[in-house]
């Protein structure tokens, strides 16, 4: 089986991958990880926590591989509103399995070089916004100084303009 890896980096940044889960079987939460196991060498990583395939969130404080149902208050994996109030939930044990669906990292030496590619998402909007403005170009500047029906028809004289074209 397959398990999404999330390492966390110190900069705040996420490097995410997918691996099998047999390479951290048997390990379990707060084990530091040699990363050359995970193809990145000069790494030490630390298991914080994960979900299995269902979605249960793994707890420190269970043992073994099971689920469990715990009656918890603000705690790991459960959000409860008022004070004093507690829920009934099901959780996972802190030890890694075939069924586990995501893991969660965190680097504690070394460094990952995340990809030139991956560009954050404010990069990527600004982006998109950039070429719509140059797109739209003289049709914004017109259309702050008509009023706001004699705006929307100037752009949709426009694009029907460019649609016959």
């Amino acid at each position: 089986m397959e398990a999404k890896l999330v390492i966390g980096l110190p900069n705040g940044k996420v490097y995410k991958t997918t691996i099998e889960t047999s390479l951290l079987a048997g390990k379990k939460i707060g084990d530091k990880i040699d990363g050359s196991i995970l193809n990145l060498p000069n790494c030490e990583l630390l298991i914080t926590g994960g979900t299995d395939n269902a979605g249960f969130p793994m707890r420190p404080d269970i043992a073994g591989t099971g689920r469990k149902k715990l009656l918890v208050g603000r705690s790991i994996g459960a959000r409860v509103k008022g004070k004093g109030q507690k829920v009934r939930k099901t959780f996972r044990g802190n030890t890694i399995a075939d069924d586990i669906a995501q893991i969660n990292m965190k680097l504690i030496k070394g460094e990952i070089k995340l990809p030139e590619e991956a560009k954050p998402a404010e990069e990527k909007s600004k982006e998109k916004q950039e070429e719509k403005e140059s797109k739209e170009g003289k049709t914004k500047e017109e259309a702050k100084e008509k009023t706001p029906k004699e705006a929307e028809k100037a752009v949709s004289q426009e694009k029907s303009e460019t649609k016959e074209s």
